[in-house]
């Protein structure tokens, strides 16, 4: 008996690959707890135009990764700080604050996706690291200031 996989399936396979199964498994197990459907042609074709449709989203989003990190490479973020005797920053910069100034831009970056090369502690230039998709990373110059 055929069927396609609706989820991962230990011993068996992963979803959307279509298997061959003894009947009774299928029919018994597979099936009623919805981790399969019957392969039928129909169904072979839906899941095979899923798959089509799952690698071009896919690929368009790797274009617009890539289309991401080229346009952070060039950018630059500027961060306003209160700073106290020698130029001393209060507290540290943090990358919730550069996630705010890249969103000023339009840019909308999760602050988890962002790491910071050193602690910011004094006025200065510093460059952040922006994980964006797989192994895909944008180097992000950050400018910090005197607030005036």
């Amino acid at each position: 008996m055929k069927v396609i996989l609706k989820e991962d399936v230990e011993h068996l396979g992963t979803a959307g690959e279509v298997v061959d199964v003894k009947p009774g498994y299928g029919r018994n197990f597979l099936i009623p707890q919805a981790k399969a459907v019957l392969a039928t042609d129909a169904a072979i074709e839906e899941i095979e135009k899923m798959k089509r449709m799952a690698a071009l989203r896919a690929e368009m989003t790797v274009d617009a990764a890539k289309e991401l990190a080229e346009k952070l490479e060039t950018a630059s973020v500027t961060i306003p700080v209160t700073t106290g005797e020698g130029d001393k920053i209060h507290g540290t910069v943090t990358t919730s604050q550069i996630a705010e100034a890249l969103e000023e831009r339009d840019i909308l970056i999760d602050r988890r996706k962002i790491t910071i090369d050193q602690e910011i502690k004094s006025l200065g230039e510093y460059t952040a690291t922006v994980e964006l998709l797989g192994d895909l990373k944008a180097e992000l110059k950050v400018w910090v200031v005197k607030e005036e």
